[in-house]
């Protein structure tokens, strides 16, 4: 169960504890946020939900925690559910969790974390006649793309050739103004990202695309200065060359596992049932950034903010990394379930990489 899908989990134990009489609440929200505990929290994610809905409802925040506390008990892939403090739910997962979701990037390869959540929505989107401006333009429209939206470009001028042929910016964007359609259906959203103090094009497309935007829009990118060169570098301090190098070795495991006679198999990676993760616990950092991907698109779609998708790209290429040297046999030893189990992890964290850097216009290759 991703954090999307437990988010809708939860609003639906509250849509139902309302229709039922047990919740009195005029208005609902909309979505649920859930998150790793905090401190004193306890299980995989926990929610403030209860604390949200106890004064609508008329009740203490501990008494509506323990209405939906039963409600989530009785859900599958729900393990435990633990009221602490204030009135926050803690919940633990199925010790199978972890395989489900690994199986679930799998299946769905690099739309994982793709939604329809704002299909039927129109977002009009503007930008300046700048190269970061129009390239920040490209990835938001990719991104709310993958959410269901329907976004409408427009810039202050026609694209320079540079950008097209290099940056893989499209060529059709029209001319506008940015003040919107005048019908109503679209949501204007100028972008004004601090300008790129000069031109990326030298970089190549995937090492200016990603100076471009990974820095938060109102940063000063790194291009032209002392510091540019590091977007070109094959080394561990250029973060788009770690994210790129993991998915790199993602692919060349695949591949020598297949030398090696054995395929991925996602199953439990808890140190309890003597899962694979035990050769290394630092990658147990892994799982829950491959869960939150769906909700880090989602949030990259709403803020119109490529580089959360970014730093995101590079925290799970960070996580993976630990886990990488125990993924093959070594010497004699032959290959087991574990290492099966591990290849699985692998590929779902390239998947993860493959499908963020796609959706960001960067290539994502095999060899590195």
């Amino acid at each position: 169960m991703t954090p999307v899908e437990l988010s809708r989990t939860v609003l639906h134990a509250v849509r139902r504890a309302v229709d039922e009489g047990e919740l009195a609440v005029a208005v609902l929200p909309e979505r649920v946020v859930v998150a790793p505990p905090g401190p004193g929290g306890c299980g995989d994610y926990a929610t403030s939900v209860a604390l949200q809905l106890a004064r609508p409802a008329g009740q203490p925040a501990p008494a509506v925690a323990e209405l939906l506390r039963t409600r989530l008990l009785r859900t599958d892939g729900i393990s435990d559910v633990v009221v602490t403090g204030p009135g926050f739910l803690n919940i633990s997962l199925d010790g199978d969790a972890d395989a489900r979701l690994v199986r679930d990037i799998l299946r769905a390869g690099l739309r994982y974390g793709h939604s329809d959540t704002l299909a039927g929505q129109t977002v009009d989107l503007h930008a300046a006649r700048d190269a970061r401006a129009v390239v920040l333009m490209d990835a938001v429209a990719r991104v709310l793309r993958s959410q269901g939206a329907r976004p409408r470009l427009t810039c202050a001028g026609p694209p320079e050739p540079a950008w097209v042929r290099i940056l893989g910016v499209p060529s059709d964007i029209p001319a506008g103004t940015g003040t919107g359609t005048g019908t109503g259906t679209g949501t204007d959203a100028p972008l004004r990202p601090v300008p790129a103090p000069a031109d990326p094009t030298p970089l190549g497309r995937d090492a200016a695309r990603w100076a471009l935007l990974h820095p938060a829009p109102h940063d000063r990118p790194h291009i032209g200065d002392s510091q540019s060169e590091q977007h070109l570098a094959q080394r561990e301090t250029n973060p788009l060359f770690r994210v790129r190098y993991a998915h790199a070795r993602t692919r060349a495991l695949l591949r020598n596992a297949a030398d090696l006679g054995f395929t991925p198999e996602p199953a439990p990676l808890t140190p309890e049932s003597g899962g694979p993760l035990t050769v290394d616990g630092e990658a147990q950092g892994l799982l829950p950034l491959l869960a939150d991907h769906p909700r880090v698109l989602a949030a990259t779609a709403a803020h119109r903010a490529p580089d959360r998708l970014a730093r995101h790209l590079v925290a799970v290429a960070d996580a993976l990394a630990p886990l990488l040297p125990s993924v093959l046999p070594l010497g004699d030893e032959k290959p087991s379930a574990a290492h099966r189990a591990r290849l699985a992890l692998a590929e779902a964290a390239g998947t993860v990489l493959a499908g963020g850097l796609s959706l960001l216009g960067i290539d994502a290759p095999e060899h590195l």
